[in-house]
């Protein structure tokens, strides 16, 4: 069992946050539950990313390489809500045991089915309200004349070029190697394209049409 134990910089003087207490803790209920524990740990880190210490647990766990993640709070392995979700969402898929103590989420158990669908709730809930608050604030900057979106990433041939291949089924990656064997320069000035940035490309074009 990985236990996963995470502070921020502003939390590490907090003796009821602190990675001993979180570690003292996980112990506790290694020991009652009869788990070998191995404790990975992100200090001085935010929870609204996927830090290096959580990163490493969770390939461990979809690698088949331990059974399950225990944390002390549900804060933190995350804090959103959409986070928290997509996480017991691989638990459940990749088949592995997800435990928050603080909350009683507990997926080796029926009654976590409840929960589960409760904070996916909340995440699409979550999803929701950003995207409106976000449309409203581009609405909002429009109207004031505010020019949208990043700056253009590449010409407006090139974009085309791309919309026209992706409305044809290309997948980023075949859209990249196209762009690189016809000779078309990445906006990093190199002569090969990478999916990513295909795919950075169509986003930002896709936020443009939405704010128009």
């Amino acid at each position: 069992m990985i236990g996963y134990v995470r502070v921020s910089t502003e939390e590490q003087a907090d003796s009821r946050l602190g990675i001993q207490a979180q570690e003292a803790a996980l112990h506790a209920e290694a020991e009652r539950r009869g788990w070998e524990l191995t404790i990975l740990r992100d200090e001085g880190l935010s929870g609204s990313q996927v830090n290096p210490g959580l990163r490493s647990a969770l390939d461990q766990l979809s690698a088949g390489l331990a059974d399950g993640l225990v944390v002390t709070k549900l804060d933190r392995l995350a804090r959103s809500v959409v986070h928290a979700a997509e996480i017991m969402e691989r638990a459940r898929t990749q088949r592995w045991s997800l435990i928050m103590l603080d909350v009683q989420v507990d997926t080796t158990t029926a009654s976590c089915e409840a929960m589960a669908n409760m904070l996916a709730t909340f995440a699409q809930f979550e999803r929701r309200l950003i995207g409106e608050r976000t449309k409203a604030a581009l609405a909002a900057k429009k109207a004031q004349g505010v020019t949208l979106g990043r700056p253009r990433l590449v010409s407006t041939v090139v974009a085309r070029r791309i919309v026209g291949m992706r409305e044809q089924g290309l997948s980023f990656g075949a859209i990249a190697a196209e762009l690189t064997e016809a000779g078309e320069l990445s906006p990093a000035g190199r002569p090969t394209w990478q999916a990513s940035t295909v795919r950075r490309i169509c986003k930002s074009i896709e936020q443009t049409k939405e704010a128009a």
